[in-house]
């Protein structure tokens, strides 16, 4: 049964208004409970709203930009057998929004007496500004008061990672201003200090796992002088800035303890983020997910270019900055989103010219597509990652042309039209098994034989090249393949093709028979090992033992990853398709 359900905002504390930055689903998709939906972004978190259950997306009622609170619905979900009471559609939202309370509202990253704290800053005089000109944080403490601050109610979180420290040993900061920056699965946040004052310690680093109460730094606070605890903190403000240059100093110099002193030689992953020249409150901008999907491949977000709303890094962005790194041998790229390093120098190739093409005429720079910036990435690791060969060979399709114009008139009121396509999909389905190295990926140092057969086919969209792949060929006949290739390349050029659908693909074919070209070589489409390309079949004469006949010629261009098969392998390969394609009854052997 099917049962539409509402999927709101949760509870996300006294933050309102808050922007939509990212929609990470789309309708038609199916989704799991706990699965991240929008993140949302205010001046001091971002957040990731999750689905409260799973099903599938019937529609969005929100788009980037839009400004949402707590109750406004996200998306209308068809939970087909779920139990669409409120209460069980709720309740995990609002543990959600629990864990991401605090991060939403500076107010309630206050201490557990809010009321208390603001009053006892409000009684925090200048001292700790006379202490800081003289240069003598001891005399502040005899006029001042050494307190702990400490990490606030954030909800049902606990051992959180911190991913940034804000400030150093001798900093003065004001009251409110963020310390550090905490971030789980779906949420960032920053904890910001409950009073104004002079760092006295720092009882946190970069990787460390905290929890409510877990303390964050030493504060000498302030003399009592009556002065509204604002003046306080605009006194101490110009200080906080000129006291910001030494905090990377400061770190520096922890950097540079040496190595017995540290915990273990490993740095923490979240490390991966961190950059020596990164000051503080400079975190890269990006999501709870993306800051993650970094760290599992080790990328310095930091040198990673967002293409996102306000430069914001997305994962497309981390995954173009790591092919770029593996396709320049391991040296890390400029900051990027998607475009190759701009002087050759990871390759160690001469510089990219730089030319004014204005100055010899007219000219029109547009941006490229978003689907050509993501398949030239992808394009340009394969090429230069995969040692390609490409066998040339051609197929007798004279026989089977002929059956195929006969299936069309046969089909004609059914609307089904049988393209060669078609017999291409069949006949690698029966070469690969036939020879199953060409059905397989290399992983690491084993390769890993599938027993499957998806084949993906090259569709030509106005915006750039995309692959869907048919699922379970093998299990398809001729009419299911035509049509199911025929809708597929329909809603490619659409703009209508889900990730799903192009996903999962053990062999490619690439066709250019309705253009022309006789071979090319096409690029595999990694983890693939394999890719055929086809050219334009036309009339050549062929020999048949006593004349000159007019035959029909397909040509085939297959490209292999030498890693992975031989030419030998190639060429009987090649050959036993081009067998299949003469007489097609060698199919049903």
């Amino acid at each position: 049964m099917s049962n539409t359900i509402e999927i709101k905002v949760p509870d996300i504390g006294d933050a309102k208004d808050v922007e939509v930055i990212e929609v990470m689903v789309a309708v038609g998709d199916t989704i799991e409970a706990e699965q991240s939906l929008i993140t949302l972004e205010s001046d001091k978190s971002s957040m990731e709203i999750p689905a409260s259950q799973g099903g599938v997306v019937k529609s969005i009622s929100v788009k980037i930009g839009d400004k949402v609170s707590e109750g406004a619905v996200i998306l209308i979900l068809d939970g087909a057998g779920q139990d669409t009471s409120a209460d069980a559609a709720q309740a995990p939202a609002k543990q959600a929004g629990s864990n991401q309370a605090p991060a939403g509202s500076t107010a309630d990253v206050a201490a557990d007496e809010p009321e208390k704290q603001a009053a006892d800053g409000a009684t925090d005089g200048g001292s700790a500004d006379a202490a800081a000109k003289d240069g003598e944080p001891d005399g502040a403490a005899s006029t001042g008061e050494l307190m702990t601050v400490s990490v606030p109610d954030i909800g049902d979180a606990s051992d959180v990672s911190v991913i940034e420290v804000m400030v150093a040993e001798g900093d003065t900061v004001a009251a409110e201003q963020s310390l550090i920056t905490l971030e789980t699965d779906k949420a960032s946040m920053e904890i910001p200090s409950t009073h104004a004052g002079v760092v006295k310690s720092v009882k946190v680093k970069v990787g460390d796992k905290v929890s409510k109460g877990s303390a964050v730094i030493e504060l000498q606070t302030a003399a009592a002088s009556g002065k509204p605890a604002q003046a306080a903190a605009a006194k101490s403000a110009p200080k906080a800035e000129a006291a910001a240059p030494a905090a990377p100093e400061k770190r520096k110099q922890a950097d540079t303890q040496p190595a017995g002193q540290a915990e273990a030689t490993r740095a923490a992953p979240a490390q991966a983020l961190q950059d020596a020249n990164l000051a503080p409150n400079q975190l890269p901008h990006a999501s709870p997910s993306v800051r993650k999907f970094a760290r599992e491949l080790g990328a310095n977000l930091s040198k990673i270019k967002g293409s996102g709303p306000k430069e914001r890094i997305t994962a497309d962005d981390v995954r173009n900055y790591v092919k770029q790194v593996l396709a320049t041998s391991g040296q890390p790229a400029a900051a990027v989103g998607g475009a190759a390093p701009a002087d050759g120098a990871g390759l160690n190739l001469l510089p990219w010219p730089k030319v004014d093409f204005a100055k010899f005429g007219e000219v029109e720079a547009k941006a490229l597509s978003r689907i050509k910036k993501i398949s030239g990435a992808n394009l340009h690791r394969n090429w230069v990652m995969i040692p390609h060969v490409t066998n040339n060979d051609v197929a007798d399709i004279t026989d089977l042309e002929a059956l195929r114009v006969t299936l069309n008139k046969e089909n004609e009121k059914s609307g089904v039209k049988v393209t060669m396509l078609a017999f291409l999909i069949k006949a690698a389905v029966a070469a690969l098994k036939k020879f199953p190295e060409f059905n397989a990926s290399l992983d690491g140092d084993n390769l890993v034989y599938k027993h499957y057969f998806h084949i993906g086919f090259a569709a030509d969209t106005p915006n750039g090249l995309v692959v869907p792949v048919i699922r379970d060929a093998d299990k398809k006949g001729i009419l299911e393949l035509a049509t199911e290739s025929s809708n597929l390349a329909k809603k490619a050029r659409d703009g209508k093709l889900l990730p799903a659908e192009m996903q999962g693909g053990c062999f490619s074919i690439s066709s250019l028979g309705g253009i022309g070209g006789t071979s090319f070589t096409p690029i595999i489409n990694a983890p693939e090992v394999a890719i055929l390309g086809v050219s334009r079949s036309s009339h050549q004469p062929v020999w048949d033992g006593k004349q000159f006949v007019p035959r029909l010629q397909l040509p085939l261009s297959l490209s292999y990853d030498h890693r992975v098969i031989d030419g030998a392998s190639a060429a009987r390969f090649n050959a036993y398709l081009g067998a299949l394609l003469a007489d097609f009854r060698r199919i049903a052997l």
